[in-house]
């Protein structure tokens, strides 16, 4: 595909070095000549510098024979411009980023269609709709549905008394004779591992695993992680992350949000009446203790400052919260945060770049999840009637080993592959992928 990516800022960085390496053709547009160098040298992309609302450069860029417009600069206002005009020169489908969640409203997405922009993205409201989402299921460092949670996938660290530890993936799957949860890769120093057979399960290995409802609570037990309670809750920074991620947990749960700006706290206050507001520093060991933080099921720290969120979560779980998250801009921190002890880290460049992602494979994929601290991806694919995956069984379909498929979702209900399943049309498929073969992958479903 040809695509087009307005603003090199942390998402757009992000967003050209997950699509280089898939053979795209990539043109990055941005006002600012040392950020375009920057992404240049790093990865094989054209540049072409000046205003993503400016018809001269927007010709420059070749959008008129785009197929993927997306415009990830920091101002609302301008990625907006930006898809309008570029989907009336020829764009194929644009992307806008935003930060108002007013927008997303479905009468006022109909008119951005309208407008010709086809998609919005809003990285504050995906990472929040992520803490939630992994507050559901706290025995695990992350977790992500598809098709409404008919299928899951969980990403869970092997505590070493574990039962599947130093058993092979056979051996294990013969602890359970019903098989309702499947290994579909394994994250072990840094290198991600696509599990057969004769693999074996280590103590602290990220496994990453395929299941239905019916099978969280035996993959729990198996991986020697139980479920948590998670009714008291607090939020270090009234951002826009944790204003969301608050207003959504405070009618189940009881949740204390601290923020250091006190005129943001009157604001807290009137848009959160059942969390308690704190004004206060999150960093301030004592003013934790005085608001109970060892009472605290979980802590979650999304200030705008990584550092601060790494640092507090380790306090926290020193002071005895069971679970903590932190959210980290750079990705570098991952894996050195998970190291420290935190549970789980919030990334919003790799959640959007997750849901852009999707828009450039040649199939129809519902759902595209880049994962954190692991080098390979998550497609949730629609089989085409009449496609190459509906000819024969798996085992006999010769799909590509750098891939492995961990369930099926049929009339809404989903269960997990074996060698001898025969995937039909409209069925959707879960596949756990390295990069550099999606586009060997989506040839199966189309």
């Amino acid at each position: 595909m040809k695509i087009i990516i307005a603003g090199v800022g942390e998402v757009g960085m992000y967003l050209a070095k997950m699509l280089a390496t898939e053979h795209h053709q990539i043109v990055v547009l941005d006002t600012q000549e040392d950020r375009l160098e920057d992404v240049s040298t790093h990865f094989d992309v054209l540049t072409v510098q000046g205003s993503a609302t400016s018809f001269e450069k927007l010709k420059e860029a070749g959008v008129k024979n785009a197929d993927l417009f997306v415009a990830v600069t920091h101002e609302l206002e301008v990625n907006i411009t930006a898809c309008i005009l570029s989907k009336k020169l020829g764009a194929k489908r644009t992307i806008a980023r935003i930060d108002n969640r007013e927008y997303l409203l479905p009468i006022n997405k109909a008119q951005f269609i309208a407008l010709g922009i086809d998609s919005l993205v809003y990285p504050q409201m995906l990472a929040a709709r992520e803490i939630v989402n992994l507050l559901s299921q706290t025995g695990t460092s992350e977790v992500f549905n598809f098709s409404g949670g008919s299928l899951s996938l969980f990403v869970l660290k092997l505590d070493e008394n574990a039962p599947v530890i130093n058993k092979t993936l056979q051996e294990a799957a013969t602890i359970d004779n019903e098989l309702i949860y499947r290994a579909v890769a394994i994250s072990r120093d840094g290198q991600t591992i696509i599990p057969r057979g004769n693999d074996v399960f280590l103590p602290n290995d990220i496994v990453y695993v395929i299941t239905n409802q019916k099978g969280v609570s035996k993959m729990m037990k198996y991986s020697g992680q139980k479920k948590l309670d998670t009714h008291n809750i607090m939020i270090l920074g009234g951002s826009r992350i944790g204003r969301r991620t608050a207003i959504t947990l405070q009618e189940s749960s009881n949740v204390k949000l601290i923020e250091f700006d006190k005129e943001k706290c009157f604001q807290l206050a009137d848009e959160l009446p059942r969390a308690m507001i704190i004004n206060g520093d999150g960093r301030n060991i004592d003013l934790l203790r005085e608001e109970g933080v060892d009472k605290m099921d979980v802590f979650v720290a999304v200030t705008g400052d990584s550092e601060t969120n790494i640092l507090t979560c380790i306090q926290a779980k020193r002071l005895g919260v069971q679970k903590t998250i932190a959210a980290a801009e750079n990705t570098d921190y991952i894996n050195l945060a998970e190291n420290l002890g935190i549970d789980a880290m919030i990334n919003k460049k790799l959640i959007s770049a997750s849901y852009i992602m999707r828009f450039t494979v040649n199939a129809d994929v519902p759902s595209f999840v880049c994962l954190t601290g692991s080098d390979a991806e998550v497609l949730e694919f629609v089989v085409r009637p009449g496609a190459k995956i509906t000819k024969a069984s798996l085992k006999e379909v010769n799909f590509p080993k750098e891939a492995i498929i961990g369930g099926v979702i049929r009339d809404k209900k989903g269960f997990i592959a074996r060698g001898n399943t025969h995937i039909m049309a409209n069925d959707r498929v879960v596949v756990f992928a390295l990069p550099s073969i999606i586009h060997r992958i989506e040839r199966f479903f189309n």
